[in-house]
This record gives C-alpha cells, structure tokens and sequence, in this order.
C-alpha cells in the first residue's frame, strides 16, 4: 500500500463539504463580483488597534502565552462584559481565548458534549456548526427562523427540546441573517434551558453591529442563565481584523475547576492566540 492510500481522511473527515463561504469568496474573486457570502468588514482597523498591535511585536510579545490567554487581556475582557453588560465575569476562571469564535465554538462543543446528545440550532445557522456535531457526536435539532422577521415558532422550539437535550446554539445577532434576538425571545429559550437542564452556547460575534435601533442582549444576563451559558465572542468583526483571529470566550466555571487544571484546554478552549496578537488586541478599548 503506497503513502497516499495510507493517508486518508477519517470518516467524519470525509463526510465534510467544500465551505460554502469560501467557496463563494473564491468565486467572487473570480468574477470580479460584490461578495455578499463572507463576513469581513470593509472598513479599515481603528489606528489604536494597529498601533497596539506594532507596540506589542516590538517589544518582543510574541512567546507562548499561558494556556487560558495572557492575564492582562483576559482582565480587559471581564472588565468591558461589566462595562456593557453589567456581567461580573472572573478573568482567572471564566474567561479562555482562542484563536477566533469558530474555534472557540469547536472546542466547546467537543469539551462539553458526549456522543449521542441533542443540541438545537436555528436555521439557516453558520456553517461551521454541522463540521462540530460530527467531530463531537452529537446530533442537532433544527428550529426554522421564518422570514420576512426571521422568528421561531415556540411550540416548534419547545417540542425540539427533550431527554437528550443537551445545548442550545443561540447566535444574536444571527449569522447569516441577521436577526438580533429579542428579550421575549431570549426569555423563551431561557426558561427552557433552565427547564430541561440545558447549556446555551452563544454566537456573539456581531454584538456590536446593529441597525435600526436593535439592541443585543446577552443571554447569560437573564435569570438562571448564567451558570449555564458558555458566551462566545470575537474582536475580529467589531475592529475588522478578521485575519488574526484573537478573541475571547466565557462560560460558567464547574464547582472545585481550577484554571491551572491540564484538563483545561479540553473544556474550555484548544489552543490560544499568538502573545503578541492577544496583547495588540487587548489594548484596544
């Protein structure tokens, strides 16, 4: 048997499509066409965010960061979540980066789920999450978002929650269409979290690009949903730098975990951005 043979895909691997968005980037590119597929800004980086960024690779930021990300830039997170949010968030304990949101996803879904459970998405949903049920095993329930205002149905939301349930995808605003969830929405998928004993992982990336006076709510800052949310969040849209792909994700720390635990990386995130990148980042406001 030659090397080629020998090195094939495993059968999760192999069961993955082309990336529809990157597909129709390249296609974009080819055609010289608007690309409405992929979601990068086309706006330029604020000045502050790249003069960090050149300030942290001059003076040598650029080592292998403790696992969980470097200190400083985890304590600037909590502190823009309490800014905002109103969220108390304790940087040595709730807060991992990663190196961007759909890694941070990946992680959580192969760090919190066995083979076997339920989680429910809405759709349309983001690509990437299809790929993380069959690397977990997990299997998705779907909820339509019905146009032309992209809501759910809560008797169809409530009959896909069950035994199994073990998560629930919640992006607001939502990818790809938009949506920013409501408090009333929001309040619904909570009390059936709470109900059915369920984790919300949570898809934030856009929280700070809204229209026509929408406001985004963090899910974890509803009653009962604190110790049972897993926030997921990125710099990367909001300072449009999506090619470096720091950011930061949060969830509820279990009873007795220690953030010096080896068992970390595989319960709160895999790999952890360049120092360097993270500290750049971290400066911005």
């Amino acid at each position: 048997m030659d090397l080629a043979s020998r090195l094939r895909a495993s059968r999760a691997a192999s069961s993955f499509t082309e990336s529809v968005i990157r597909e129709m980037t390249r296609l974009a590119q080819l055609h010289d066409a608007i690309n409405l597929g992929q979601g990068f800004p086309d706006f330029p980086a604020p000045a502050e965010v790249k003069q960090a960024a050149i300030e942290a690779i001059a003076a040598d930021h650029n080592q292998y960061p403790i696992t969980w990300g470097v200190p400083a830039f985890r304590e600037a997170i909590a502190s823009v979540y309490a800014r905002d949010y109103g969220m108390r968030v304790d940087p040595g304990t709730e807060i991992c980066v990663t190196c961007g949101a759909t890694e941070a996803m990946s992680s959580t879904f192969l760090g919190l789920l066995d083979p076997g459970d339920e989680v429910v998405v809405f759709e349309p949903f983001y690509e990437s999450y299809g790929p993380d049920a069959i690397l977990s095993g997990a299997r998705l329930r779907y909820v339509t978002l019905r146009p032309p205002d992209w809501r759910f149905d809560p008797a169809e939301l409530q009959a896909a929650f069950g035994p199994g349930t073990r998560a629930i995808v919640v992006g607001s605003p939502h990818n790809p269409t938009g949506k920013v969830f409501s408090r009333e929405e929001l309040g619904q998928i909570a009390e059936l979290c709470v109900r059915h004993d369920a984790i919300a992982f949570t898809d934030e990336i856009y929280e700070h690009i809204t229209y026509d006076g929408a406001a985004h709510v963090p899910i974890a800052t509803l009653p009962g949903m604190d110790e049972r949310t897993v926030t997921i969040s990125a710099l990367s849209k909001t300072y449009a730098v999506t090619g470096w792909g720091g950011m930061g994700d949060r969830g509820a720390a279990p009873d007795g975990w220690d953030p010096r635990d080896a068992r970390l990386p595989d319960r709160r995130g895999r790999h952890a951005a360049p120092a360097g990148g993270r500290r750049g980042a971290g400066a911005a406001p």
